[in-house]
């Protein structure tokens, strides 16, 4: 069933402005008589051009639908100077009232432009139909609005750019963007660090605002995670265009820059300057690891099925085999992840990591344990020759200088999968080798 319907007034012919009431009429009138079920929300989309600019009948418009907007409830007229501005407003107030499935009336024209538009601002969460923006109410003799064209150029460069400006233009939500860093990795030969939940665009409040992560099942598209990506690229001095995220897959593999890299990985290693590589964590643990010596770093993702199967130890091991690097002067930090306050597993999955080391259990009689991910990372690492003080984690004692906080205790610094539940956002931890 429709949940919205959003009326595109962005192509309609100038010889149609003054008729805009009537045919914003006409438009309703259809929708009630051919849909048993209308819509409780309907958007009217339409250009705001800016007072120098105004000229003729264009500035018409908008009174026009100021006015017709007061007399019909459940209509809002959103305005803005650009498709790509006013369709990013709608889509705040959609999810605000969390609908996802939306109707487009629309001039024939703008179809297949409004199509990359939608493809760059929505995921897979929202369904979408098109239905022609026409001049009468009769369901079965419709005049279309405008003229039809079989071949359309759409300059899809140009949309991705009008988008990219907007996203630029937009106010940082939650305070500035923070950067955590680890003292252990010296900063004249590395940059790193792990993101914070502030400074970014994100607005979902499970999402905001420095969300690093889109999926098909939430509601940040890529361009919004880019631009969030952008800013912290700014912030923290790396080339965005030179960034590259484990894959994942909640195992062991790990990809060595340079080479063929796998369908998803956990771990990712490189001796390449200038080259960001980064590992996300809402829980589960980002890794950063850096040889000081041999000049390589690497960053894994480790949950407790990653932890478990060794992907810690499998990202230090590739660092050796791949850059001839020495364990005893590779350095690990661990990043938020979700602490051993709060975090719970079924009894049989606590069983493991009782096998590693009984602390790593608490409650180990109750169905659902806490299980100290951390403490069993460590313990692998210094089984396979990485030196305690080489290790960063939650057991330091200057808490000045933590970076490994409870993402599940901490909602106004980290996202949290084990708090927010599916619609989660993901902080990360990066790491590069400097120039």
């Amino acid at each position: 069933m429709v949940e919205a319907v959003l009326i595109d007034l962005f192509g309609l012919p100038d010889s149609l402005h003054n008729n805009v009431q009537g045919i914003l009429r006409n438009t309703l009138e259809t929708i009630e008589k051919c849909s048993s079920t209308p819509a409780p929300f309907i958007y009217v989309m339409c250009c705001q051009v800016p007072e120098g600019e105004r000229k003729g009948e264009k500035e018409s418009l908008l009174p026009a639908l100021r006015d017709f907007q007061s007399l019909k409830k459940g209509l809002e007229v959103v305005c803005a100077q650009n498709t790509a501005a006013v369709l990013y407003a709608i889509k705040q107030i959609l999810d605000e009232k969390d609908l996802s499935i939306i109707k487009v009336i629309l001039p024939s024209l703008r179809k297949e432009l409004m199509k990359i538009y939608i493809d760059h601002l929505f995921t897979a969460v929202y369904q979408f139909e098109f239905e022609e923006l026409r001049a009468a109410s009769d369901c079965n003799n419709l005049q279309t609005i405008g003229p039809k064209s079989e071949e359309q150029t759409v300059d899809v460069a140009l949309i991705r750019s009008e988008i990219q400006m907007h996203l630029e233009s937009l106010p940082s939500l939650k305070g500035e963007l923070t950067i955590l860093k680890s003292s252990l990795i010296p900063d004249d030969i590395f940059l790193h660090g792990f993101t914070t939940r502030t400074g970014g665009i994100s607005y979902i409040p499970t999402l905001s605002s420095c969300n690093l992560f889109s999926s098909s099942k939430r509601r940040d598209p890529q361009v919004v995670v880019k631009e969030n990506l952008r800013r912290l690229a700014t912030a923290a001095g790396f080339n965005p265009e030179n960034f590259h995220r484990v894959k994942i897959d909640h195992a062991n593999a790990v990809c060595v820059m340079g080479k063929t890299e796998p369908d998803s990985y956990d771990g990712i290693v490189t001796n390449q300057k200038g080259v960001t590589i980064a590992a996300p964590g809402a829980d589960c643990i980002p890794l950063l690891f850096a040889d000081p010596v041999r000049k390589a770093c690497g960053a894994a993702h480790s949950g407790w099925k990653g932890t478990l199967l060794g992907v810690s130890m499998a990202t230090v091991n590739a660092m050796v085999s791949e850059y001839g690097c020495n364990v005893k002067d590779i350095l690990v930090v661990l990043g938020p992840s979700v602490g051993p306050c709060c975090y719970k597993l079924p009894r049989e999955s606590a069983e493991e990591f009782h096998r590693i080391d009984p602390k790593c259990v608490r409650q180990f009689d109750s169905t659902t344990p806490y299980i100290d991910i951390r403490r069993a990372t460590r313990i692998l690492l210094e089984s396979g020759g990485i030196l305690p003080e080489h290790i960063q984690d939650d057991s330091v004692t200057d808490q000045s200088q933590n970076v490994t906080f409870c993402t599940a205790c901490h909602p106004d610094k980290f996202y949290s999968h084990f708090r927010d539940g599916t619609n989660f956002g993901t902080q990360i931890g990066f790491i590069s080798i400097k120039d």
